[in-house]
């Protein structure tokens, strides 16, 4: 209860947010599509800007209050979710067979792009645990049981986490309100594109596509509530028993092409062990 009664982080957190929303959705030109920066961004980007140590704005305490009362608003978050699902159940189990296999769109992202740029990046086994999920807290949980957080992969999984806890809102909300602008896919495909098993990241992300077609706000909130869940609970599964094992095996199949040195290096500390 104690980070309840933090009124300097609630303050702040209110000043952040009025200040966002005055800026209001700008709209920026790229190609043929459009850029969209919604308050939400403002606020990450100010958020960001005043937990700087060297500033001290905010105590280290005061920031790890900040962590807690943010996983408390994302339960309301996923409260809200529940409430417009439950009432559209039948359009959800509709959609069903389209939002289960979404996971292989996850797959190919992460696995089949992410992992030759990562070897050919200079990675080694890290690139494993950087490239066979999203790296969210249930894959953390993953590598760490197989391999521990000490382990070359720990390190990869956990600097992913980190690089999408503090981009990835900002990355996903930018790049959804872009594809959304360019009006090639259906929105309610944009929806379930959104969850990808995270609440920031999804968030951000229903934000810029709500703001593109806000006709659909209410099914855009519900398909990507259920993609998430379903995301949350068959990722587990599905990473487990084959983005992990194939990530393995592909690594394995073109680190001693893309990274010949690195791959014998490898070769001659397993000897070794």
């Amino acid at each position: 209860m104690n980070i309840l009664k933090n009124w300097k982080i609630h303050i702040i957190a209110l000043v952040i947010a009025l200040i966002s929303e005055m800026i209001g959705i700008r709209k920026f030109n790229l190609g043929p599509g459009v850029l969209l920066f919604l308050p939400m961004l403002y606020a990450m980007v100010f958020g960001a800007i005043i937990s700087v140590p060297r500033f001290n704005l905010l105590k280290k305490t005061e920031v790890n209050h900040a962590s807690e009362v943010l996983g408390l608003l994302t339960m309301v978050l996923v409260t809200k979710l529940g409430i417009i699902i439950g009432p559209s159940l039948i359009k959800v189990l509709n959609a069903g067979f389209a939002l289960c296999i979404q996971e292989i769109g996850h797959f190919a992202g992460t696995v089949i792009l992410g992992l030759p740029i990562a070897i050919m990046l200079g990675l080694g086994r890290e690139s494993v645990g950087a490239t066979f999920s999203i790296d969210r807290e249930p894959n953390i949980a993953i590598i760490a049981e197989k391999y521990g957080l000490d382990s070359p992969e720990g390190h990869g999984v956990m600097a992913i986490y980190i690089c999408g806890t503090v981009f990835g809102a900002i990355w996903v909300g930018l790049i959804a309100g872009f594809l959304a602008t360019l009006h090639i896919f259906h929105p309610f495909a944009l929806a379930m594109g959104a969850g990808i098993g995270s609440g920031s990241m999804m968030a951000a992300a229903t934000g810029t596509i709500s703001a593109v077609f806000p006709q659909y706000k209410e099914e855009i909130l519900m398909y990507a509530g259920a993609s998430n869940l379903l995301t949350t609970v068959i990722g587990i599964y599905f990473c487990l028993f084959v983005s992990l094992p194939v990530t393995n095996w592909l690594y394995d199949k073109l680190s001693p092409i893309l990274a010949p040195n690195r791959h014998k290096k490898e070769v001659l500390s397993d000897e070794v062990k």
